[in-house]
């Protein structure tokens, strides 16, 4: 039997779909709490600095969600392009749904805040550093070198970010698809 989510489960669960759809300025706290159910206190009560505190909960929440599923979905694959292109291809098929997209990437509110919520940057930074060190551990654990991997794992984030960004435009994942069949010539 399944856990019931807690109110402020819900609350968060709530956030981070509409901060990763529409971004911290797009998303207002009367949004959150009609789209979550929960009642006007149970926000301040469970968030009592607002939205900046539901914000960064969400932006800790997405990064383990991630790191969970990238651990998972690279741990396969005979090279580590084929791994990666796996996870990659993973990835864009969120982006075939658009009305289903969730657990994706942080890039918008990433973009959003990083020059006027300072906790909040330094949370996606942190989100973007942890993502690179297990690219750059799955890589290593292929046999990459440390110095390689470490530029490698940078360019993968910072492709799949990008990658991202296109496919929420298109509304769809083909840009990723384009990623992740380029990537056999920058891991050989």
């Amino acid at each position: 039997m399944a856990k019931k989510e807690s109110t402020k489960e819900i609350i968060l669960k709530t956030a981070t779909c509409l901060f990763q759809r529409q971004g911290y300025h797009g998303t207002g706290l009367n949004q959150i709490i009609e789209e979550s159910g929960a009642p006007k206190g149970s926000i301040y009560y469970h968030f009592p600095n607002g939205k900046e505190e539901i914000a960064l909960e969400a932006i800790h929440q997405m990064k383990r969600d991630i790191l969970e599923r990238a651990q998972e979905d690279l741990s396969g694959g005979e090279t580590a392009a084929e791994a990666f292109q796996f996870y990659i291809n993973k990835i864009a098929s969120i982006f075939d749904h658009p009305k289903t997209m969730e657990g994706l990437s942080i890039g918008l509110i990433a973009s959003e805040i990083s020059s006027t919520h300072e906790n909040l940057r330094l949370a996606c930074e942190a989100a973007f550093m942890d993502w690179q060190a297990l690219y750059v551990n799955k890589l290593k654990a292929y046999g990459m070198e440390t110095e390689k991997a470490e530029e490698l794992g940078l360019t993968i984030t910072a492709l799949i970010e990008g990658a991202c960004t296109l496919s929420a435009t298109h509304k769809n994942g083909d840009p990723l698809r384009v990623i992740g069949k380029q990537l056999p010539l920058l891991l050989s």
